[in-house]
């Protein structure tokens, strides 16, 4: 039997994250029925809620990243009609699928997606005025986020709006599920702690900031 939650953590607390990895943990331990094999997974891009699952033995948390070049330059190619280069598209989206689905649904037009990035992640002129120090160093190199004393309220709302992935894992291919993303690389947004979740992530901050002037 499998047991399989995507992406629902969005919609809870937390303590209703954690409740959720314990109740799964618990159909295995305990299930009403005899089960030859028992697979239980729980898969989220909220951020917040790893750090609450991770302080748990009972959770084993393995990171996953956008799609490794090749295999989004496939899915690239199956979209009909005339599109921008792969070079392009790739470093725009930094191979993460939801954004190409994006950009394609928006004809290709990356200021809608940047507007549409910056009013659901709320970069609101008060909340960048605030950071706006801070958030312009990161754009520049995200690690300026990890061990300088940056703000935790800062990155706990860059956490908590799916802007940057923080304290990434070790590169080797057994902490990860597929590819990992490579230890470093400034077009993208990617540092060796902190990276941007995709490049138009990071270009929708720089736009706010630019508009906050």
């Amino acid at each position: 039997m499998a047991v399989i939650v995507d992406d629902a953590f969005q919609y809870l607390d937390k303590r209703e994250a954690a409740l959720i990895i314990k109740g799964m943990l618990e159909l295995i331990e305990h299930p009403p029925e005899h089960y030859e094999k028992i697979v239980a997974i729980a898969a989220t891009s909220e951020g917040l809620s790893r750090e609450e699952i991770g302080r748990h033995l009972l959770a084993y948390l393995t990171p996953m990243w956008n799609m490794p070049k090749e295999g989004f330059r496939q899915l690239y190619e199956e979209l009909p009609g005339s599109k921008p280069p792969f070079d392009d598209v790739w470093r725009l989206t930094g191979g993460n699928p939801r954004v190409l689905a994006e950009l394609y649904g928006s004809g290709w037009r990356t200021e809608d997606v940047v507007k549409r990035l910056i009013d659901s992640k709320y970069l609101t002129t008060d909340t960048i005025r605030k950071w706006r120090n801070w958030l312009t160093e990161a754009i520049e190199d995200p690690d300026r986020l990890w061990g300088r004393d940056a703000p935790e309220d800062l990155l706990r709302w860059l956490v908590e709006k799916n802007l940057v992935i923080y304290n990434m894992h070790h590169r080797e291919p057994q902490f990860w599920i597929d590819e990992p993303p490579p230890e470093r690389d400034p077009e993208l947004g990617i540092g060796r702690h902190v990276a941007w979740q995709t490049p138009l992530h990071r270009e929708a901050v720089r736009r706010a900031l630019e508009e906050v002037g």
